[in-house]
């Protein structure tokens, strides 16, 4: 079946080494903002999304002014943050994989075809990782690429947040692409949250620099699905592709802040509907020495698992709503948005959601068709093209949700520049 397509399940990748100038300095590099008075702080709540699908949610902070609690009838969730400098987005980059693949060619693997696949999703074609390709490199790439927007040295970034599920390194990817970039003077970690991760990075990069002393942030979506895919299955083959996008997040005074409002939710209930769950090897082992279950049998992951029509009518609902409480936060009306960009999943979410809010399709970014679902990436690969292509422009308003697997879905209301 490969052999007569010419395409090959694509296959995983590695990590290296490096060293580099002396001890690392302390991750707080100057005095963190000074607190401020009661009535400029942050007061956090929890909110709720009642859906068939989704029951619960996580917590969001709100203005002093919201009255969401009396109206939704909840406690604060959450500890007062101080509110500190403001942050905003100043340079972007991505990366993509050199092989792509039609829905001809998947026309080859499995029963489907172009019109079937396009129809009811909208994707045309998809990138996957090939030869000595890695995510680690796309996320390099992706990385130097925004500073060199930004203008900003490697030697200057502080932070950087690797948005990903599919690390080249089950210990997380981090630590080994700050190093490769040159961010000699950064700490890194990995955020795991799949197809809502990028959202979920951009807001903490913000809380880092609002409350941590930090200056500059790159913020890297990252995915490489196709490692966990079943090509077997139409139902899901046909959807994902792997990708990197980035983000430089820098410093800036309260008054010119970009992040504007955001909402970042979650219900575990929804997981049974988007999953890669772990599988036992049931036949490594063997001998247990009369120890029963013991010692533990070898772990792996399954493909993804997708119930569509459930992860439908989730989006569908979620994400506007989630949309609407960021607005209300940033106390915008959806008219003052100049560009919508959504997590590209399916192109009939996309559609769905712009009508609910009112946006005119030509305010919508989507490059869904070239890419399809890349899952922690399509946000930033999405926000780069626009950029580059000169589309979004200093000073838009950007309304940006991710929604995906966990259940996790958030949205941000950003200003570009």
């Amino acid at each position: 079946m490969v052999a007569a397509s010419g395409i090959a399940p694509p296959r995983a990748a590695a990590l290296c080494p490096r060293t580099r100038g002396g001890p690392r300095p302390g991750f707080l590099r100057f005095t963190p903002p000074v607190a401020l008075p009661p009535q400029q702080q942050l007061r956090c709540c929890a909110s709720t999304a009642d859906d068939g699908v989704v029951s619960a949610a996580a917590s969001k902070p709100l203005l002093p002014s919201s009255n969401c609690m009396p109206m939704l009838g909840l406690a604060p969730t959450v500890l007062l943050g101080v509110v500190g400098m403001g942050s905003k987005l100043v340079g972007c980059g991505s990366a993509i994989p050199s092989l792509s693949i039609s829905n001809d060619d998947l026309s080859k693997i499995v029963e489907t075809s172009d019109d079937w696949i396009t129809a009811r999703t909208g994707i045309r074609h998809r990138r996957v990782l090939s030869g000595d390709e890695t995510l680690r490199g796309l996320s390099v790439q992706a990385a130097q690429k925004a500073l060199e927007m930004a203008q900003v040295t490697a030697d200057d970034v502080d932070l950087v947040l690797l948005c990903t599920s599919t690390p080249d390194d089950l210990f997380g990817g981090a630590a080994q692409v700050l190093t490769e970039v040159g961010c000699t003077n950064a700490f890194g970690f990995d955020i795991t949250a799949a197809c809502s991760g990028f959202i979920i990075g951009l807001t903490t990069a913000t809380r880092f620099i609002k409350g941590g002393g930090v200056r500059n942030v790159l913020v890297i979506g990252a995915d490489a699905l196709s490692k966990f895919v079943d090509w077997s299955d139409r139902g899901t083959c046909i959807l994902f592709g792997d990708a990197a996008g980035a983000v430089l997040v820098q410093a800036c005074s309260a008054d010119e802040d970009g992040l504007l409002g955001f909402c970042l939710q979650s219900d575990g209930n929804g997981q049974k509907h988007l999953n890669a769950r772990t599988l036992n090897d049931e036949s490594i082992l063997s001998k247990t020495n009369g120890v029963p279950g013991f010692p533990p049998r070898k772990a792996t992951y399954s493909c993804i698992e997708m119930n569509g029509k459930e992860v439908f009518r989730f989006a569908v609902r979620c994400v506007p709503q989630s949309i609407e409480k960021a607005l209300e936060e940033a106390r915008l009306p959806a008219s003052n948005i100049d560009w919508l960009l959504l997590h590209q999943a399916n192109q009939r979410i996309i559609d769905a959601a712009a009508s609910r809010l009112g946006i005119p399709s030509e305010k919508v970014i989507s490059n869904l068709a070239n890419y399809g679902n890349t899952s922690a990436a399509s946000i930033p690969l999405a926000l780069d093209e626009a950029v580059r292509s000169g589309k979004v422009k200093k000073g838009d308003i950007i309304a940006a949700s991710g929604f995906g697997a966990g259940l996790t879905w958030g949205s941000a209301i950003i200003k570009w520049g």
